[in-house]
């Protein structure tokens, strides 16, 4: 067991109801020593593509030990299975829903398990909170050092979504919104993206991860989205105006639209799903 472990959640409870604080105190009666990092409450309600991006964003910024809790669970009580995941980089807690599909791509896979076994349950087992009677414990359990082979039999296929939309064509690069965040900016599928100098070069996060990279001057190339185009990739918020609408490149190196202490998403009127597109010179 490692001491004093870590469970992270992530929700879609929001907090003005008892439902994560009850979750916490599942898991601390079962393992007092962990420690509880709330990595948010507030995944918009039964976004399961939301959180997976959430959680990809944020899983490698902890301890390789961590304990995910992940629950976003639209299909609760349904056939969907609830599994524990346990990878090179941390063990997760979560429906069988796509929900791990943008994490686990990107570490080593070592079991995989429905979460079955009676004794690592609640015996209350309500057929709407399975966060606090099936993934909690079961979460608390793992962060105490139970091998995750006891909690149930092996999961044959983990459920994985579709990868948003991003496609390279001559001097064309198409992606789509996949998250707005609390700020309003809007987080496209254009990435991963580096500075080097004034150039940025495109690893890509989704889709063909194996294709090749491609450069391009940042200030040279134009963003369209929502009948606005915009000229430029620009490092920071201060490089414009107050109020000016910006392309960027956001903390996690995806293309993001903004506005300069403002809300580029409540300007644009932009849902995820709409389309972007990066034009550049080759």
């Amino acid at each position: 067991m490692t001491p004093n472990p870590i469970i992270a959640l992530l929700t879609d409870f929001g907090l003005a109801d008892t439902y994560v604080g009850t979750m916490k105190g599942v898991a601390l009666g079962i393992c007092p020593s962990a420690r509880l990092v709330d990595l948010t409450h507030y995944v918009p309600p039964q976004d399961v593509r939301g959180a997976a991006y959430l959680l990809w964003t944020s899983f490698r910024y902890l301890p390789q030990q961590t304990v995910f809790l992940i629950v976003v669970d639209p299909g609760v009580g349904t056939a969907r299975e609830p599994v524990a995941v346990e990878t090179a980089h941390g063990i997760y807690v979560a429906p069988n829903n796509g929900v791990l599909s943008f994490v686990l791509p990107h570490v080593e896979v070592r079991h995989a398990v429905k979460l079955e076994a009676p004794r690592y349950r609640l015996a209350s087992n309500s057929q709407t909170f399975h966060g606090r009677d099936i993934f909690a414990p079961a979460a608390a359990h793992l962060a105490a050092g139970v091998p995750i082979t006891e909690l149930g039999p092996a999961v044959p296929e983990l459920v994985k979504l579709d990868p948003p939309q991003l496609s390279v064509s001559e001097g064309v690069i198409d992606g789509e919104v996949i998250y707005i965040d609390h700020f309003g900016n809007i987080i496209t599928s254009i990435g991963h993206l580096a500075w080097e100098n004034d150039t940025l070069t495109l690893t890509p996060t989704f889709g063909k991860q194996d294709s090749e990279a491609l450069t391009f001057t940042a200030r040279a190339c134009q963003i369209e989205i929502a009948g606005q185009s915009l000229r430029g990739v620009l490092r920071t918020y201060g490089a414009t105006a107050r109020g000016d609408l910006l392309a960027l490149v956001g903390s996690s190196g995806q293309l993001e639209i903004g506005v300069n202490q403002g809300s580029a998403a409540g300007r644009l009127h932009i849902q995820v799903g709409d389309p972007v597109r990066l034009v550049f010179d080759e």
